[in-house]
């Protein structure tokens, strides 16, 4: 009688301690809150995100890929783009890495930017090579630690050199 009294006591603060044990590991969970991209006036494009669920102080690293299209011109001192051989149009992939702390709360918020592809053409004496335009597709952020990914979309900058004749 007094064996089973004790274990009717003993046992919910045998459950209890399960609880409470595994709540840490239930709570890791890692996921995207956001993620959301922009074309700066530089022609890059930035990807603000923010991923929940990660555990404290862990350092996650990310990868940021997209296709990019890039038009550049070679601009004369006049402003204007004197001719079509001096604009070209390059495509290829483009990417940027980081690794953030999670930090006490679990979570991650930060940023990463790509550059537009580079020019494979070179201006003639008193010009200056300037973008033009840009464009990404299929953007997408990536959690490496994890291995979770999310899409972002596509994203087009428009003409970054309206002031320019010919540029665009």
């Amino acid at each position: 009688m007094r064996r089973r009294i004790l274990f009717l006591l003993a046992l919910p603060m045998i459950l209890a301690g399960f609880v409470l044990g595994a709540s840490p590991a239930l709570a890791v969970s890692p996921h995207f809150i956001s993620a959301t991209g922009t074309v700066n006036s530089d022609g890059s494009l930035t990807v603000k995100f923010k991923e929940a669920g990660l555990g404290t102080n862990q350092n996650i690293s990310y990868r940021l890929t997209a296709q990019g299209t890039a038009t550049w011109v070679c601009v004369n001192n006049g402003g204007a783009n004197p001719s079509a051989q001096n604009k070209t149009t390059v495509n290829g992939p483009v990417s940027a890495s980081g690794t953030f702390s999670s930090g006490k709360n679990g979570n991650v918020t930060a940023s990463l930017t790509v550059q537009p592809p580079p020019s494979n053409i070179t201006c003639p004496k008193g010009q200056k090579l300037e973008l033009a335009s840009a464009s990404y597709t299929a953007v997408t952020l990536t959690d490496t630690t994890n291995g979770i990914t999310v899409s972002i979309g596509d994203f087009v900058s428009g003409c970054l050199l309206p002031n320019v004749r010919g540029a665009c």
